[in-house]
């Protein structure tokens, strides 16, 4: 039996059993027509755009701001760096000593000799002198005492100046003249600085039996050299050095037994005192000064 037409020659809107609705009527099945977004879902959109571009611009405008900064801290930088830089340079470039440090590299030298140099360089193998007939003559050196205490190389009287001024240390050598009739011992006594020398001289007395005490050295012409045997004893101020030196006779003889007229015209302490003074120089000689901080070239 055929199924019923409408008079418009369309199907029903039920359709035929087992077939596809042609008009997507309710059948069962959803229909798959996309709905159009609604106004305010529209707007949203609009307005999250808006804030991304605000938050955008803003991020350009602090993004500047902290390039800026960054360069203005590279740029102080590099300022302190190259004043730094000319600063060192202006510091270590070799340039000509200025007086005082001319007078300070002379003062150093000479205080650190009695160190830098050997014991043989303080106290050399010969030490030239002159005699009362001014003929130039050498004493020979016959040995050198350890290196002692200050207040254990002269009298007690002296020794007390000395450690009241901070003396740090004594050095001795024992000498004999040409003919190996007079011994001669030489200390030299090693102060802080040469203002401390200065004032330690001021308060040594001109007591000439008093001083640096005799080296005898065994089985030489110095051995009966002792304390008794001193016939005279001085000083001299070289420096941050108190030069100290005192003679006596090879035999023996001691001070008592020597009339002092005798000693006042003998030989034995002009060239005594001619020693002590040579053995000062050779301190205190002023070393070569270098031109310049670096050298001989500015």
């Amino acid at each position: 039996m055929k199924a019923r037409r409408t008079t418009s020659g369309l199907p029903r809107a039920g359709g035929t059993p087992g077939r596809p609705n042609p008009l997507g009527a309710r059948s069962g099945r959803r229909s798959r027509v996309r709905g159009w977004p609604a106004a305010g879902t529209r707007a949203g959109a609009a307005a999250r755009e808006r804030a991304e571009r605000e938050a955008l611009r803003r991020g350009v405008r602090y993004r500047r701001w902290f390039v800026v900064l960054v360069g203005a801290v590279m740029a102080m930088s590099a300022v302190v760096v190259l004043l730094g830089t000319v600063g060192l340079l202006a510091e270590t470039r070799s340039r000509p000593l200025t007086p005082a440090e001319q007078s300070r590299y002379k003062q150093e030298e000479i205080a650190r000799r009695w160190q830098a140099w050997p014991a043989t360089g303080v106290f050399p193998e010969e030490v030239k002198y002159q005699g009362l007939d001014s003929a130039q003559q050498y004493a020979r050196r016959v040995g050198i005492a350890p290196e002692t205490a200050c207040r254990d190389g002269v009298d007690a009287s002296v020794a007390a100046i000395l450690d009241d001024h901070g003396c740090v240390s004594m050095l001795r050598a024992t000498y004999v003249d040409q003919t190996a009739t007079f011994v001669f011992t030489v200390g030299v006594a090693v102060l802080r600085d040469e203002e401390s020398r200065v004032s330690a001289a001021e308060q040594l007395t001109q007591d000439d039996r008093v001083g640096v005490l005799p080296v005898a050295f065994p089985g030489t012409v110095t051995e009966r050299f002792g304390t008794e045997q001193r016939q005279r004893a001085g000083w001299v101020g070289a420096g941050p050095y108190l030069v100290f030196s005192t003679a006596g006779y090879a035999d023996g003889r001691t001070r008592a037994a020597v009339p002092p007229e005798e000693i006042l015209h003998s030989e034995l302490w002009p060239a005594a005192r001619s020693i002590g003074n040579q053995i000062a120089y050779f301190l205190a000689d002023p070393p070569k000064v270098p031109p310049c901080t670096q050298g001989n070239v500015c």
